[in-house]
């Protein structure tokens, strides 16, 4: 039996005012639009900044977007980033005070952990907050990628352990995750799940969710296992995602400033910019991008009862 349900999971990008302080009113606008695509939301992965806020934004923007996802009856999903594990159960107590009890963690990325070090870290993690539920996000950014095996060991020993996050197009990944860990809910990108979703039960996780009719269809074709419908969807969204890369360009390279352009597809007023250091989208390519969507691909425009 799986630990989390079969769902569709987005993220929710977090808005910058020009003096870079959380713009609230159009951060709870865009929880509220989303969560009418799906309930399963979540904040601070690398698109949502994860990686790049301080303890007083984190505690501020996970005190509003936990009112705002319970206000509607969903459970909210903290991401939890950082190159220091105490620093990452500081703040998971700090969602914890708030009153959130799903989290998504990812490993200290100073340098490679070894499996022990893995295993060390799910034990302080995971151990040391049992009533609460982890999902593990996967990414080379962390300088090293859990293998299937070892997700396998994982999930034995932590209950609490629910899901992964895997942006993989390897079938042979996809299959070892599937077929060594059943328990866990997987959750992969556009592109794994048009193989996984052939597999079994797996989540979507969706980037591009501004069309939630549109994204929902793909979702609902892979539990069908309506293979042809899949991949008339998944030509649609590739074309999207190579013209997405093409218009922000090499100078922008954090996944938030793809998904910000992505999300402003639904709400021109939000702005584009990233917490300093690191460089965001211009107005020039989302203008480009948009462009491309409504002539090319209309059917992943925001539709009107999404608004």
């Amino acid at each position: 039996m799986k630990r989390y349900p079969a769902c569709i999971l987005c993220t929710c990008v977090v808005p910058w005012d020009e003096n870079f302080e959380f713009a609230e009113e159009l951060f709870v606008d865009e929880v509220q639009r989303m969560l009418k695509t799906t309930r399963h939301l979540y904040i601070f992965g690398t698109a949502g900044e994860g990686h790049a806020v301080s303890n007083r934004q984190f505690k501020q923007i996970t005190r509003v977007f936990h009112d705002t996802m319970r206000a509607s009856g969903a459970d909210p999903m903290i991401g939890v980033i950082s190159l220091s594990l105490p620093t990452i159960q500081e703040r998971i107590e700090l969602a914890h005070e708030i009153g959130a009890r799903h989290f998504q963690i990812s490993l200290p990325s100073w340098g490679a952990l070894t499996d022990d070090e893995v295993r060390t870290f799910f034990q302080s993690v995971c151990g040391g907050h049992r009533d609460c539920q982890f999902l593990h996000y996967n990414l080379m950014r962390t300088k090293r990628l859990i293998s299937p095996e070892l997700y396998a060991d994982l999930a034995e020993a932590h209950p609490n352990f629910v899901g992964t996050k895997n942006c993989t197009d390897s079938m042979d990944r996809l299959r070892g995750l599937m077929t060594l860990s059943p328990q866990l809910q997987h959750f992969v990108g556009e592109v794994g799940y048009l193989y996984a979703s052939q597999l079994g039960e797996c989540g979507l996780l969706a980037s591009l969710a501004s069309n939630g009719t549109a994204i929902t269809e793909f979702f609902e074709a892979g539990r069908r296992h309506d293979l042809p419908l899949l991949i008339e969807r998944y030509s649609e969204i590739a074309s999207i995602f190579q013209e997405l890369i093409s218009a922000v360009g090499t100078n922008a390279h954090i996944d938030s400033a793809y998904d910000k352009v992505l999300w402003k597809l639904q709400d021109e007023r939000f702005p584009l910019r990233l917490l300093p250091p690191y460089v965001g989208a211009t107005d020039a390519a989302f203008e480009r991008f948009a462009e491309f969507v409504r002539t090319k691909c209309p059917r992943w425009l925001p539709a009107e009862n999404d608004e």
